[in-house]
């Protein structure tokens, strides 16, 4: 097996101190712009490559940050880890991302396996059935900052960048009461989660702020697949009398359960006015276009690694802000207008 090439080879190579070549790589301004060239070509050619471990162990620093979402086939979390990925690689970190497959066990896992891999700081959207986050206490503990997003639990010791849930989902259906809807069904995700919780409170607001009733039977809990949407439509469809308007927690759902309900004979919006959340691509695709909820994943996504890299040198406290709330808006189409032209 051949030799690793080290500075000092390059050193000797170039007939320079291994200091100046260490300088040099590190783009050290005391070392001048020619010599910081030759000393690139040389260790190019030489097949040089930065022992970027021993660096990290000198530096108390790895520059890679963690993630874990809960599901990588999403439109939202997308985004979001496109916003992350710019924020990060324009300040020098690189992201490792895992995904929790929507269950404790495994988010467990990959909070330990980022805890192992000395990941400088971690970002996470949690699981389904996450209902406590004791698994992130060595974190916590050794003072390695961790920020939730989107889907978060309450923790005093970090930060949580969200949507106002509650003033999103209520405007989602104060809408469908302006096109005269009164019989209104909400289909969630798990409740055991704080936005399908929120936007559960957001509904019931906005029924209250209406006089219009609210029940349990007008609350159909799922887990938000395109397999749910077509059940809750079945759901719907038995209904006795049956709903002129539904709110639903994301749009893959909703979407589903649409073609559902139009493959039955029933008329969107005329007979039953649909919303959706999250604004995904599919909204725009789906016959009549879905209305839904713009919701800014880009935007979090950056924020998110931001407000880490901000701690990491020293710039802020995440464990001081608790929560950052991201605007959201109503983004209205086909499905959902009775009265005009959709906006």
């Amino acid at each position: 097996m051949d030799k690793e090439t080290t500075i000092y080879d390059i050193a000797k190579e170039l007939s320079i101190s291994p200091t100046t070549v260490s300088r040099g790589l590190n783009d050290h301004p005391a070392v001048n712009k020619k010599t910081r060239q030759r000393i690139y070509e040389a260790a190019t050619l030489m097949g040089y490559r930065s022992n970027t471990f021993a660096s990290s162990l000198r530096k108390q620093r790895t520059n890679t940050i963690g993630v874990i979402v809960p599901m990588l086939n999403s439109n939202f979390q997308s985004s979001v880890l496109a916003g992350m990925e710019r924020v990060a690689n324009e300040a020098g970190y690189n992201l490792i991302i895992s995904q929790s497959l929507e269950t404790v066990q495994k988010e467990i896992a990959n909070a330990k396996t980022m805890f192992d891999n000395r990941v400088d700081g971690l970002l996470v959207s949690i699981a389904y059935d996450t209902e406590n986050v004791d698994h992130f206490e060595p974190f916590f503990s050794r003072g390695i900052p961790l920020l939730f997003y989107d889907r978060v639990p309450e923790h005093k010791k970090c930060t949580s960048i969200v949507i106002d849930n509650i003033q999103a989902a209520y405007k989602a259906t104060a809408h469908l009461i302006e096109q005269g809807c009164r019989n209104l069904v909400h289909i969630s995700g798990s409740l055991k989660v704080n936005l399908y919780q929120e936007r559960l409170k957001g509904f019931k607001y906005a029924l209250m702020d209406n006089n219009i009733s609210f029940s349990d039977a007008c609350v159909i809990s799922t887990n938000l697949s395109v397999e749910a949407g077509i059940s809750a439509a079945q759901q719907i469809l038995q209904m006795d009398p049956m709903p002129d308007g539904i709110f639903v927690s994301n749009d893959t759902c909703a979407v589903s359960c649409l073609k559902t309900l139009s493959q039955a004979g029933i008329s969107i919006p005329n007979d039953v006015a649909i919303v959706g959340f999250n604004n995904d691509p599919i909204t725009r695709i789906v016959e009549p276009n879905l209305t839904s909820i713009n919701y800014p994943g880009e935007e979090m996504g950056e924020m998110a690694v931001r407000s880490l890299i901000n701690y990491l040198d020293g710039a802020s406290d995440v464990a001081i802000t608790n929560t950052i709330t991201l605007r959201s808006e109503l983004v209205v189409r086909a499905s959902s207008t009775r009265k005009g032209e959709a906006s």
